[in-house]
């Protein structure tokens, strides 16, 4: 076997890194090669909180909630890169995946079909921040952005909670994709769960301004960890205490819905294809 072809013979994290390195590029051509495609998947990710600054800086003139228009503008601009960099869709295919029969030879692989996932998904977010970091750049300036609680620390701290953040919705979302094992159309599940995340995450609004109710509920769901915590710790309003316990909760959320998607998958597959599935998901 060349030395640039993975061995999946034996459990290697050797081999699943020469994997990552060629799926990756593979991904990454992909997405290079239908650039068209995923600028329009991005100027659909600008225009939510290009709306939602306007209406929110509307709101904040002719009542008080607690926050000025130039501190909207720098929630929404930060809202708008950690919504871009936690992004998943595969939710949204894996009904057809499952239907027209895609995902099974991904089964047959010897390497578990997250890890194929994952590297469409990171390699579509570094190509989209082509265009996200300019847009995030002029909804700064334009809107009048108010940093003034962010600092080089608030920025070190912000690359953990994002990359945990990352983790962490992935696993739930691919984790609610494994329900189409069972249910012939998920869009109105996928549909459920994006209104939860809108609301319960803090893209739609800061949850500081929501109910009181609701953001007693956030704290025990994963929506407010994948989205509004590694917002405010860009922005310095979350430090010290708060901030460790954030990090304890983010990787505690993933690791419980891992758990739930092995077992889902193990439900919903022939035991051959679950035996090879596992044994090459934990390599």
């Amino acid at each position: 076997m060349s030395s640039s072809t993975p061995d999946f013979s034996k459990p290697s994290p050797r081999a699943l890194l020469q994997f990552y390195r060629g799926q990756f590029a593979a991904a990454l051509g992909f997405n290079l090669a239908y650039r068209g495609m995923v600028a329009l998947w991005v100027l659909g990710s600008v225009m939510q909180p290009l709306v939602l600054i306007v209406v929110w800086q509307t709101v904040s003139e002719g009542r008080d909630t607690g926050m000025t228009a130039g501190q909207y503008a720098a929630y929404f601009m930060v809202s708008m890169v950690v919504s871009h960099m936690t992004f998943i869709w595969h939710m949204w295919e894996f009904e057809w995946r499952i239907r027209s029969g895609y995902f099974s030879p991904l089964l047959l692989r010897p390497v578990h079909p997250i890890h194929h996932d994952i590297c469409e998904n990171l390699s579509y977010k570094f190509v989209g921040l082509v265009g996200i970091i300019p847009a995030a750049v002029l909804m700064a300036l334009i809107f009048g952005a108010d940093f003034s609680g962010a600092s080089w620390r608030s920025l070190i701290a912000f690359a953990p909670a994002l990359l945990l953040a990352m983790a962490l919705r992935f696993v739930i979302e691919w984790c609610l994709a494994l329900a189409a094992f069972w249910m012939t159309k998920v869009a109105s599940l996928n549909q459920l769960f994006d209104a939860f995340f809108l609301f319960l995450g803090g893209q739609f609004a800061p949850l500081g301004v929501m109910p009181e109710w609701i953001q007693t509920l956030s704290f025990a769901l994963p929506f407010r960890w994948s989205i509004y915590f590694p917002i405010q710790v860009a922005l310095g309003n979350i430090t010290g205490a708060d901030l460790w316990i954030g990090y304890g909760m983010q990787p505690s959320d993933r690791s419980g819905r891992g758990r739930v998607a092995t077992d889902v998958e193990a439900r919903g597959l022939p035991t051959t294809a679950v035996e090879r599935s596992h044994a090459c998901l934990h390599r």
